[in-house]
């Protein structure tokens, strides 16, 4: 379910009483209750969430990390899990049916994830089998819905994090000739360039015209990039990096491997958000970088690493304005009504689409 129909289904909003308390009643209500609650209570926080949400997380993390947290914190019996849709559905698949998953905010959806909906995604295998036979091996990002994860699974194939990227390439190219990689090209791309596929072996597939884009003979393609993005790291450009290596000569600049081929080949160094923190924290003090991720997070380093000069590869970027959904007011609302019995905005995966996703999740996990 894309987060649109997620918005659709929804048939409750938040009471506009939230709206009116000060954030010291809501933080101290939300203290409250996570002491009432206790154990049975755990709310994961992605890291690009907003400081008034993450205070409260009892872990912050990547999607995958946080979701595979909730699984094996078997006290929990509510997770209010701080982040976008697809990643609460994840959590969903991973846990037991006693566990149960919500999500504060339904409209918290992610650009990319609904960049490959599942009609789209059958009517392209058509197509691609038809052109390209039985030599296709579909991975997806973990920031993919779960209608797509299930659709993987059923063919043979496994999810990926843009830390283990690489490693799940690898082991695609021991199972086909090719690999579809949804949804987001410019981590396919990226990751399929440095295990040396050369960007002329690579295709897109337009969803929307429905066709693959390749000037060269079909038979040379190796890589299918499904022709999405994430909307926050695909607006870092070429000339941010020229800006700050004209006014800070000295300065490092780290980007995510989401963000645009040219720009990755022009910075010091990429990875995962988890790469990012970490390589950070260890940087020596008085060192200087430019991150090209979400702002939240590049504003929490700067917090956290006062000892170094950090700034945002792009000055003028915002927050994931999706991730934003999740403010204090929603989380409130989502706790208390879980101590009323009446729990908002629960995320329940079909059965079957949760086996078959499970399937894609639990192969990358067992080459993890």
């Amino acid at each position: 379910m894309s987060f649109l129909q997620a918005i659709q289904s929804s048939q409750q909003t938040i009471p506009e009483t939230y709206r009116q308390l000060t954030r010291e009643e809501m933080e101290q209500r939300v203290l409250e209750i996570k002491r009432e609650l206790g154990t049975s209570l755990y709310i994961p926080g992605h890291h690009y969430q907003k400081d008034e949400v993450i205070q409260f997380a009892d872990a912050t993390g990547d999607s995958l990390k946080l979701a595979q947290l909730s699984a094996e914190n078997k006290e929990a019996k509510h997770i209010v899990f701080c982040g976008v849709h697809f990643m609460a559905e994840t959590a969903d698949i991973l846990t037991n049916n006693e566990q149960l998953v919500y999500l504060p905010d339904m409209r918290a959806g992610c650009s990319m994830a609904d960049m490959a909906n599942i009609y789209q995604t059958n009517r392209a295998w058509v197509k691609l089998q038809e052109m390209f036979g039985d030599t296709i091996l579909p991975l997806t990002y973990v920031n993919s819905t779960a209608e797509i994860k299930a659709f993987v699974g059923k063919n043979g194939g496994a999810t990926v994090t843009s830390s283990n990227a690489k490693k799940m390439l690898k082991w695609a190219f021991t199972q086909k000739e090719r690999i579809l990689f949804l949804p987001d090209q410019h981590l396919g791309r990226n990751t399929a360039y440095d295990l040396g596929v050369p960007l002329d072996e690579m295709a897109v597939w337009d969803p929307i015209q429905e066709e693959l884009i390749f000037a060269g003979d079909i038979a040379s393609v190796k890589v299918i990039l499904w022709k999405g993005h994430c909307s926050v790291h695909e607006n870092f450009t070429v000339q941010n990096v020229y800006q700050v290596r004209q006014q800070y000569p000295e300065m490092k600049i780290i980007v995510h491997p989401e963000c645009r081929r040219e720009l990755v080949e022009l910075a010091d160094e990429n990875g995962s958000t988890n790469y990012i923190i970490e390589t950070i924290a260890k940087a020596p003090k008085g060192s200087s970088w430019a991150i090209g991720t979400e702002m939240n997070l590049v504003n929490r380093l700067i917090q956290q690493h006062q000892d170094k000069h950090i700034i945002s590869l792009n000055p003028h970027m915002c927050p994931c304005l999706t991730m934003n959904r999740i403010d204090l007011p929603h989380l409130l609302w989502s706790l208390e009504s879980i101590v009323e019995g009446q729990p908002v905005n629960r995320i329940q995966v079909h059965e079957q689409t949760a086996n078959d996703a499970r399937l894609a999740l639990e192969r990358m996990l067992q080459r993890s």
